[in-house]
């Protein structure tokens, strides 16, 4: 689990938390409702930016293992092109040494 996993989950039970606290404080039943309320607009926008953080990050790997392939397909098709010069080579030199 990364430290950012951790950190989302840390403040997820700290909003819970402070909800559970605030039905059993010492308030009005409108004030507590109003302060619950709070509470969870801020727990979702936690969550929210959260999954943004982790929606980012995927997309980031995402980049970087599509550029990787990309680079790995140059590289393989180069040295199959190579290869195919080089037999094309080998296949002449053979005509060359049976003609001659």
């Amino acid at each position: 689990m990364t430290t950012r996993e951790r950190m989302t989950w840390l403040l997820i039970g700290c909003a819970v938390g402070a909800g559970i606290a605030l039905l059993y404080a010492p308030q009005s039943g409108k004030e507590t409702r109003k302060l619950v309320g709070r509470k969870a607009a801020e727990a979702r926008d936690a969550a929210l930016e959260a999954g943004e953080q982790v929606r980012d990050t995927l997309v980031e790997t995402g980049e970087r293992i599509a550029e990787a392939g990309r680079g790995a397909y140059r590289k393989g098709a180069g040295i199959a092109s190579d290869a195919a010069a080089r037999a094309a080579g080998l296949v002449e030199r053979g005509r060359q040494a049976v003609k001659g």
